[in-house]
């Protein structure tokens, strides 16, 4: 039951019997995909088939697929134009295709949740926290137009999204990847800016990432806790004040900003007890036991309302699209005409060149 509340990462491209036999034992809700399992399209799709065969309730199986530097798939085929290349574009037609692609490419790999779109206004196209090149919007009313775009037709073809980071990496100091950046907006700041794209896609998301930056000027009595381990953010806010009804899960607790000063077992139950309904980790699979060890802490009558928002929203759960590979060069060549259409002909032909750009994992991953 407790494993519900648990998405985990995958070490390698193939499932290993050791790996078989820890998340049979778990039984996690879901599994998040990196480059790191990408090899082939034939073999991603075998992985996320044994993924789904080990699991007694359909898993999630989530993917960062956002286009440009955060592509997972980008070694085994075309990377898409980001969604700053999108609104700098201003075609929302191309965006509302972007949006129809990935979802078909996804499927057909075997991901049901795409871990997308940010949400975040870029104060800063150049600022060094890790967004630069993925936000729709620099202001918020542009974040809405672009990101609602994507959005709608990405569940429109049966892939469920989650927006990101709640409440704002925009005005992140420092890449959560390295360390745990701050923000002193206030809440009324917030919503006249920052939550305007929450409040407005709510109703249209299946899920909301919290973000690993502390804001103090809402956790003022407990300096350097992440929003995503804020009661007062997550319960307070989110839940109850914006009324938000899905599932809320944390970013990968892997990142410098938690594990630099939060352990494996209190950070996951931290993350549940302040309203996360599903706490993500990605690279230290081998603590994944000891993660669940601590949730067992929490009584049953604590998670019951987490459980029955998983649950519904995995009802929404589509199925995978049959695999050929026939299929996987139509959904490539759809991609590469998408990215010509966005950048013109000659600069789709080059690789993204993100050398400008701080080596932030969140490009590796």
């Amino acid at each position: 039951m407790h494993g519900q509340l648990l998405l985990l990462g995958v070490p390698g491209t193939e499932l290993t019997p050791q790996d078989a036999a820890l998340y049979k034992s778990i039984q996690p809700g879901g599994f998040v995909i990196f480059g790191r399992n990408v090899e082939s399209p034939e073999q991603v799709r075998k992985l996320t088939d044994d993924l789904r065969e080990i699991c007694n309730i359909t898993p999630v199986i989530a993917i960062d697929q956002e286009g440009g530097r955060v592509t997972r798939t980008k070694e085994i085929g075309t990377e898409p134009p980001s969604a700053q290349d999108l609104r700098k574009k201003g075609d929302m037609g191309l965006i509302a295709r972007h949006g129809l692609i990935t979802a078909d490419l996804l499927r057909l790999l075997g991901c049901n949740m795409d871990l997308c779109p940010v949400l975040d206004i870029s104060y800063d196209d150049q600022a060094d926290n890790a967004l630069r090149g993925r936000c729709y919007g620099t202001d918020s009313q542009e974040v809405i137009t672009n990101a609602g775009i994507f959005n709608r037709n990405l569940r429109h073809a049966k892939v469920l999204s989650c927006g990101k980071h709640f409440p704002s990496c925009g005005l992140a100091d420092t890449d959560p990847h390295h360390e745990l950046p701050h923000a002193n907006k206030t809440v009324e700041e917030m919503l006249a800016s920052d939550l305007l794209p929450y409040t407005t896609l709510m109703p249209e998301l299946d899920a909301i990432m919290s973000c690993h930056v502390h804001f103090s000027n809402i956790d003022h009595d407990s300096p350097g806790l992440p929003g995503s381990l804020s009661r007062n953010l997550l319960t307070g806010l989110l839940r109850n004040q914006l009324g938000f009804e899905g599932v809320i899960m944390t970013d990968d607790l892997d990142m410098g900003a938690i594990v630099n000063t939060h352990g494996r077992g209190p950070d996951v139950k931290l993350a549940i007890t302040a309203g996360n309904d599903m706490a993500m980790i990605c690279h230290q699979i081998d603590t994944a036991t000891t993660a669940l060890e601590s949730l067992k802490e929490i009584p049953n009558s604590s998670i019951d309302d987490s459980l029955r928002r998983i649950e519904k929203m995995k009802q929404r759960l589509a199925g995978p699209l049959k695999f050929s590979m026939k299929e996987w060069d139509a959904i490539d060549a759809d991609t590469m005409q998408l990215r010509t259409d966005v950048l013109g002909k000659e600069a789709a032909k080059s690789k993204s060149d993100n050398s400008n750009v701080r080596n932030s994992p969140v490009e590796d991953y």
